[in-house]
């Protein structure tokens, strides 16, 4: 397989495009290609449909431009219009076609227009957006319901040298063609007509069109600084620190020094003495790291876990690093899925090296159940919501090529991979590192209150991290399922970096508190605990779709949902991770300072 990778990581980067890489240099008079795209509804971002699937102006042959893969994903399917478009040369009101429409034609276009559907061209890797048509209500008692179609597109576009720098769609000074009196057995003859306008600007860098274009853009402006999500995650954070290194150091200081001047008073009398009364987590030195059971999976997710860590901290840095265009159709697509390509070494190192570390011999079904751990679930998803999108018609549904190319990057990247790290971290495993000898038999647990059941720490452990992320996480989902764009990358790593300290703090609090009370299952309860913000953030999803989107229909509604439900999985493993690691260094210090027989 190994001669293989090299190619299909050259076809991946080769398809992933880069900054500048699409600027196409004119000279007066040549031909600008305009492509269309896609339309569908303003409020369901990923419910797309191929422009040529409503019934306009359309050439008799399609010939559709090759796309990247990242655009592929993001639902693009460009193809060439019929608008004739030469640099630097204006036209006036030209007619594009004349099209004749069925009154079925006619109703597909004003149910279009009623659901609020825009379209997108694209022209020299720029979008161009606007609505397909104008509906307006006004009044109750009478209620008027006007719909009508534009039937001409003013194109404006700027250039400096021989580059394109700026264009725009317009319908300023248009008026709808109405379609509220089609009525009858004829057919509606429209006559669809456009104008292009060239201006020179000052401007030499294509980013700087942005700054103009946001002030009449098509969809909302770049988010800004918010500072209210930053305060509150500063202000946890360093309570949760604060917590953790001086009230929980100082009680340990205070156990430890109790616990060791027992033992040496004890030394000279019978052994057992120290046994009697309340030692908390002392007395359970014998019983702490007796492995838990179900290891294999355990480790799966300990592994798959580390691998989105590297792979979120790896997007954050590109991102920071200045890798993805806001122009740039689907480059973080693109990236995500190189990364997780080769990534795959790093869960299949940590579960198999962990695995070995706790006596777990069955390391190939330890490896086989690392590499299904999140693929099977993203698969079965995938499935799902890909089936949906292609019996509704819309581009969201990818193609078999694209199919069979993801298919192969993760059987010859992605699996071998996990298999060679599974090899490597196995081979390097080395005996559990654990201070203190666990014995044979297992100590019974006491009773336990209830605010230190398995939920309860649940609860607490998984509302903690949310409530640090959780005024961030509506500008994400804005991003996501909304039109927003966001490019705040560095507040987005403080955030995480925030993330995952509450996670830790939090994890090491739970676990000590846990142990206080004789319970020794600490192992799957670190896991859980700050795991749980996956539920929570999955939650989210469900209030933010109900309370603050305008999303609505089957296609939107399966896509969504499919994928916070996997959102919130990936953020359990990731979680969980940290959690887990973090308790496991804790556990250790206490009892490496422990003086016992």
């Amino acid at each position: 397989m190994a001669p293989h990778q090299p190619w299909l990581l050259l076809l991946l980067l080769a398809s992933w495009p880069l900054p500048g890489s699409s600027e196409t240099r004119y000279q007066p008079g040549d031909p600008v290609v305009l492509y269309v795209n896609k339309v569908g509804p303003y409020h369901n971002p990923q419910e797309t449909y191929h422009y040529y699937q409503l019934p306009v102006c359309s050439p008799e042959k399609i010939q559709h431009k090759s796309l990247s893969l990242g655009e592929v994903l993001d639902g693009d399917r460009m193809a060439e219009s019929m608008y004739q478009i030469r640099f630097r040369e204006s036209v006036e009101k030209t007619v594009l076609c004349v099209k004749t429409l069925t009154l079925d034609q006619v109703e597909r276009l004003r149910q279009a227009i009623e659901e609020l559907y825009y379209f997108e061209f694209v022209v020299d890797d720029i979008p161009l957006r606007g609505f397909v048509g104008y509906m307006e209500e006004s009044g109750f008692l009478p209620h008027s319901h006007k719909i009508g179609l534009w039937t001409h597109l003013d194109f404006h576009l700027e250039w400096n040298g021989n580059r394109i720098i700026y264009a725009n769609v317009s319908v300023r000074d248009v008026k709808p063609h109405s379609l509220d009196d089609v009525r009858g057995p004829g057919p509606l003859s429209l006559t669809h007509t456009y104008s292009v306008r060239w201006s020179e600007t000052a401007s030499e860098r294509r980013g700087e069109r942005r700054g103009r274009g946001d002030d009449g853009g098509f969809f909302p402006h770049t988010l800004e600084i918010h500072w209210l999500s930053i305060i509150n995650s500063m202000v946890l954070v360093f309570l949760l620190v604060g917590f953790v290194v001086v009230i929980l150091m100082r009680v340990l200081k205070n156990d430890l020094a109790r616990y060791n001047l027992d033992e040496e008073a004890s030394s000279s009398s019978s052994g057992d003495d120290f046994d009697q009364g309340d030692n908390g987590w002392k007395i359970i030195h014998t019983d702490v790291f007796r492995f838990p059971p179900c290891r294999s999976l355990l480790c799966a997710i300990l592994g798959v876990g580390s691998q989105f860590l590297a792979l979120g901290t790896g997007i954050i840095a590109m991102a920071l690093l200045g890798m993805f265009n806001v122009h740039r159709h689907g480059a973080i697509n693109s990236a995500a899925i190189l990364l997780y390509a080769l990534t795959c070494c790093i869960s299949g190192y940590i579960s198999s090296n962990f695995y070995r570390q706790v006596g777990g011999e069955r390391w190939v079904w330890n490896i086989m159940l690392t590499t299904s751990l999140f693929s099977a679930p993203f698969f079965v998803t995938w499935s799902v919501v890909n089936s949906v999108h292609w019996a509704n018609g819309s581009t969201q549904a990818l193609p078999a090529t694209t199919i069979l190319l993801l298919l192969t990057v993760w059987l010859l990247v992605g699996f071998p991979l996990t298999v060679i790290g599974g090899i490597f971290g196995k081979n390097r495993a080395g005996p559990f590192d654990a201070p203190c000898r666990t014995k044979n038999i297992a100590r019974e647990i006491p009773p336990q209150p209830w605010y230190k059941a398995t939920l309860v720490h649940m609860t607490i452990g998984g509302f903690l991290p949310f409530s640090a992320i959780s005024v961030e996480l509506y500008y994400i989902f804005a991003t996501v399922w909304g039109r927003e764009q966001y490019t705040l990358y560095g507040i987005l790593f403080f955030v995480f970096a925030i993330l995952l300290s509450v996670g830790a703090c939090i994890s090491i609090a739970l676990t000590y508190f846990q142990l206080s009370g004789e319970d020794y299952r600490w192992w799957w309860r670190s896991v859980l605990s700050a795991g749980s913000t996956g539920v929570f953030i999955f939650l989210y999803s469900v209030f933010y779709y109900s309370r603050r989107s305008n999303m609505s229909g089957t296609v939107q509604t399966v896509e969504f949902f499919g994928y916070s439900l996997l959102t919130g999985y990936v953020f359990f493993l990731m979680l969980g991770t940290v959690s887990f690691f973090a308790s496991l260094k804790f556990i250790r210090y206490i009892y490496v300072n422990l003086k016992m027989d």
